[in-house]
């Protein structure tokens, strides 16, 4: 999603280029490409399909069937792991514990059908400025407590430094979800001020806003997660930028901010 305005074979070829082992893939691009030819494009390139995003929306828009659906394109493409964003209050509603509730039984029903086809889901609670419209689980407190119903090699969380950098009980949250194993991927995004219209797109670069990524890595290891770490950006400025140019100044600033 970082360089979304790149073709699925442009990704893969400057990942090549640049010594980027892995590459996390959105549902669109996939499908558009096509999921046979994608698993065959990254697999050709060397490279591992490290996430797939994203299924969920339990409570609002997406139903079973589609939910199933991403579970076989993650099979499909050879990633273990689905990132689950889990949808907000229902049309209309005002409840977010009876929201969290939908989203448990949903769970309950998914889980179950990925485990049989190898893949885990990764529950991604996201700031609380998107609990209304995109995600109930605002804390990774919350989204343990949806995931430890579940054996971890099921069900687990995601640590995005852009939606829990704020959470004074995140640390904790982060060294109790990697004593069980549950950390199932880490992405990093930094947080600028002021956010766009909207606030989907306000993703900063790395190194650009507040949060400290290098303290955020050292916690994660220190939690025991050895996978793979992933940028995820939303910003319109860089997705109107050459692409091949926004994967090298992020690599740049991975290792400056990160390492």
């Amino acid at each position: 999603m970082t360089v979304k305005q790149l073709t699925l074979p442009e990704l893969t070829d400057a990942c090549v280029r640049l010594g980027i082992a892995g590459i996390g893939l959105w549902r669109e691009p996939v499908r558009a490409y096509g999921v046979e030819a994608t698993a065959r494009l990254v697999r050709d390139a060397g490279l591992t399909v490290t996430t797939l995003c994203r299924g969920g929306f339990f409570t609002t828009a997406a139903g079973p069937e589609d939910n199933r659906a991403a579970v076989d394109e993650a099979a499909a493409l050879g990633t273990d792991t689905l990132v689950l964003v889990s949808g907000g209050l229902p049309p209309g509603g005002k409840d977010l514990p009876a929201a969290r509730s939908l989203i448990a039984d949903a769970l309950a029903d998914l889980v179950p059908y990925a485990a049989g086809r190898g893949v885990r889901l990764a529950i991604e609670p996201l700031h609380p400025m998107y609990a209304a419209d995109r995600c109930a689980v605002s804390t990774l407190d919350q989204a343990l407590a949806l995931a430890e119903p579940f054996p971890a090699s099921q069900a687990g969380v995601v640590v995005d430094t852009y939606h829990v950098w704020w959470d004074d009980r995140a640390p904790a949250a982060v060294a109790r979800a990697g004593e069980q194993g549950r950390i199932h991927a880490f992405q990093l995004a930094d947080w600028t001020t002021p956010l766009p219209a909207g606030v989907l797109t306000g993703r900063g670069r790395l190194g650009d806003g507040c949060v400290d990524l290098r303290g955020w890595r050292e916690l994660v290891d220190a939690a025991g997660y050895t996978g793979p770490i992933e940028v995820e950006l939303f910003n319109d400025d860089l997705w109107a930028r050459d692409g091949t140019e926004v994967l090298e100044e992020t690599v740049r600033d991975y290792v400056r901010h990160v390492l």
